[in-house]
């Protein structure tokens, strides 16, 4: 079975403010704001558990949403019924560890670890195309 690996896309913007506008959010960012970091994470699972999977998903960024730094997040799911993937924007880096660390999220993490196999990556925010 092949997998894919998801690249970093490199941007040259004159700001990170201009970074996060250019990612959708026009939101105006304070400096505070500048450091925002992307999670992807690709989540691998049987095709009869993927529907479970996007459930336990669906649960977990409920609860992500009340936490310090979360900006926003996507859910994908993969048209081959053996995968998702979480496309979420926090704050800052510190902000995205906190959450991986608070117990709501470390009590939705549970049935998703025995349903699927995950790989988190951090991301600096780039070009959005439309």
């Amino acid at each position: 079975m092949r997998g894919f690996r998801v690249s970093v896309i490199a941007s040259i913007w004159p700001s990170k403010h201009d970074l996060v506008r250019g990612m959708g959010y026009e939101a105006p960012m304070s400096t505070a704001d500048s450091d925002a970091v992307v999670l992807i994470n690709v989540y691998k699972c049987e095709p009869a558990k993927q529907d479970a999977l996007m459930e336990a998903l669906t649960v977990m960024v409920g609860r992500q949403r009340g936490l310090e730094g979360f900006v926003s997040a996507t859910l994908h799911r993969g048209v081959n019924g053996k995968v998702c993937a979480v496309h979420g924007v926090w704050a800052s880096r510190e902000d995205w560890k906190a959450m991986t660390r608070h117990p709501a999220i470390v009590e939705a993490m549970s049935p998703i670890m025995g349903i699927a196999t995950f790989e988190p990556n951090l991301y600096e925010p780039g070009e959005t195309f439309d």
